[in-house]
């Protein structure tokens, strides 16, 4: 009997499997626990009437969407963890976990890099110190490496690989320019940490199959919706 083809080149179907595992673990709990919790995150009365007076819905309908938007928010909030753990587990990388400056590293390219979801997720001064952390780290143990701060979601469809430059809202000025610090965009890193371009897209897509196994139910539903792509394309 032939052996099962793995659904990525670039990372084991374990390792694939258990990261997709942790991010619906935390989704359901968060949607069990919403149930419960939800009054307790002082939703805003007056938001729930303006909100549901202009989409014509019923105050009961509302608050299932309230809910539904809490747990998105929780399962957003999640999904720099899945990436870290994702690039973490490739051939050559290390998940450094909570607790260190940064979140992955590759001895052999001689890279680390701090990995946030989204080009928002971090805010103001955040940034700065995420640079000078990286800073220090290439000054110290890491010379000679490239530090990375990826932004796997990128702004306004842009893919990017510059020197991270951010601005000190206290001084008015920004960090100077060092061609070892860098931002980068999901679909690039992902091609600088496994080889593929296409890497990024390539896990999007097995993703249904993963998800769909793992809760037991097709998703035929989505991965036939002509949005199941264009979702990917309108941000890279």
């Amino acid at each position: 009997m032939a052996a099962k083809k793995k659904l990525l080149s670039f990372i084991s179907d374990e390792n694939l499997y258990s990261a997709v595992k942790d991010i619906l673990d935390v989704a359901q709990y968060a949607a069990y626990k919403n149930e419960d919790y939800i009054y307790r995150n002082a939703i805003d009365p007056f938001s729930a009437l303006f909100d549901t007076a202009l989409q014509n819905i019923t105050l009961k309908e509302w608050l299932g969407k309230e809910a539904s938007r809490q747990i998105q928010k929780t399962l957003q909030n999640t999904l720099g963890d899945f990436h870290q753990t994702i690039l973490g587990s490739l051939p050559g990388w290390e998940n450094l976990e909570r607790g260190h400056v940064f979140d992955i590293r590759n001895t052999r390219k001689m890279i680390i890099a701090e990995i946030k979801n989204k080009y928002n997720t971090t805010k103001g001064n955040h940034k700065t110190a995420i640079y000078d952390d990286l800073k220090a780290q290439l000054d110290g143990k890491y010379k000679g490496y490239v530090a990375y701060y990826v932004e796997v979601i990128p702004q306004n469809k842009k893919t990017y690989n510059k020197e991270f430059t951010p601005p000190d809202n206290r001084t008015k000025t920004q960090r100077p320019a060092n061609k070892s610090i860098r931002v980068v965009d999901g679909k690039t890193f992902y091609g600088i940490a496994t080889g593929d371009k296409k890497a990024l897209k390539k896990l999007y897509e097995a993703l249904p199959t993963v998800i769909s196994e793992i809760l037991g139910h097709p998703l035929k539903s989505i991965t036939e919706d002509k949005l199941f792509t264009e979702l990917f394309e309108k941000i890279y």
